[in-house]
């Protein structure tokens, strides 16, 4: 891409600022069963999806960016250990603390932030294979995980941990009275970062050739996802029907599962990301800048999203619910908004966190510490 992999920065921007919407959603808006949504809550869910798997596919290039200035392999698989690592801790602390008010470890919640920094944990040990090697092992996790789909964790007896942390969501009770949600499982995200790595050669190609690579990629999941999704045969648990209309079929064709994500599901997202990133590989002038911004500080942002939001929701609901409001993850009781307003919200919040953005990018850019590497 151009000087500090802008469409790459751009790209993450737009997962990063969509993020928001979803949680302005969540915490203020209404509950989404997308079998029955109205189709402007449906696509203001759907449209979110792509966050999760735009943001690990990213990170798995940037990681592979950032290996070609480090000196070795083994330096690689150093950062990708302790950044894996640091993330796991961010997701059960300061992320955990921004979802639920509640000191100690009774009740976790592992989302996308656990999952990438798992995911490179994993990615440490990988980046010692060929590219062809991490290629083949993202391309076959992606493919054939499916075919795992009908192996349930209670089935698995004292093994049901592990399946819950691999492949499917679910809630584990380590000791009396925990209840850690499972909500990202690892597979297959792991592939995703893998994928994202593999093709991070394809970012430092002259830009006519990867702008071409990336728009053809993003082509052929985007028609593979069509004739795939159209047999009903494979690659997602949710079949679709034309029972119900033609408006439930199309929203029926597209409700593919994110939890774990579905072959489906990450067609249907990362071709349309893959053909942005070669549309977005240009000069787009000063809004797609103000927009790189948030994908340029993405942990940041992401940690600083999530209070705002929440504190937000807290203070609208306190009247409703006093101090019980605070300890809440989703405050019962608390006021419904409309979809319009939910969009007025989640403006407001992203114009908001600009500022504090631009500032912490100012401090990236002109420290010269290893550990800024990390946030």
């Amino acid at each position: 891409m151009a000087t500090r992999n802008e469409a790459i920065d751009w790209l993450r921007g737009v997962a990063m600022v969509l993020m928001a919407l979803d949680h302005t959603r969540a915490l203020l808006g209404s509950a989404v069963e997308l079998d029955t949504a109205a189709p402007a809550l449906f696509f203001t869910r759907w449209v979110t999806h792509f966050c999760a798997p735009v943001f690990v596919l990213l990170a798995g290039t940037a990681a592979y960016l950032h290996g070609r200035r480090l000196a070795s392999t083994r330096a690689l698989s150093r950062y990708l250990l302790t950044r894996g690592l640091w993330l796991v801790l961010v997701e059960v602390t300061v992320v955990r603390f921004a979802w639920i008010v509640e000191i100690g470890p009774q009740h976790l919640f592992l989302q996308v932030i656990w999952t990438i920094g798992a995911s490179m944990i994993v990615l440490a040990g990988l980046v010692w294979l060929p590219r062809w090697a991490i290629a083949a092992f993202a391309l076959i996790l992606i493919g054939g995980h499916d075919l795992f789909d009908a192996v349930k964790a209670e089935q698995l007896g004292s093994a049901r941990w592990l399946w819950v942390l691999l492949h499917e969501s679910g809630t584990l009770e380590p000791f009396a009275g925990a209840r850690w949600l499972i909500i990202y499982p690892l597979v297959p995200w792991i592939a995703v970062i893998a994928a994202g790595y593999a093709l991070g050669p394809w970012a430092l190609l002259p830009r006519d050739e990867r702008r071409a690579r990336f728009a053809r990629l993003g082509a052929a999941l985007i028609v593979g996802f069509i004739l795939v999704r159209a047999s009903n045969l494979y690659g997602d648990p949710q079949p679709w029907t034309a029972e119900h209309g033609l408006l439930r079929a199309v929203l029926g064709f597209l409700n593919c599962a994110k939890y774990p994500p579905s072959l489906l599901f990450l067609a249907m997202t990362l071709g349309p990301a893959c053909c942005a990133l070669a549309w977005m590989d240009r000069p787009l002038g000063p809004w797609a800048e103000r927009l790189s911004l948030y994908g340029r500080v993405p942990l940041f942002y992401y940690v600083l999203h999530l209070y705002l939001i929440h504190t937000v929701a807290i203070v609208l609901a306190w009247h409703e619910l006093g101090g019980d409001a605070v300890m809440q993850r989703f405050p019962n009781g608390a006021p419904v908004y409309s979809l319009p307003a939910v969009y007025a919200f989640w403006a407001t919040f992203v114009l908001v966190l600009y500022p504090a953005c631009h500032w912490f990018a100012g401090v990236k850019r002109r420290s010269h510490a290893a550990w800024m590497s990390y946030l």
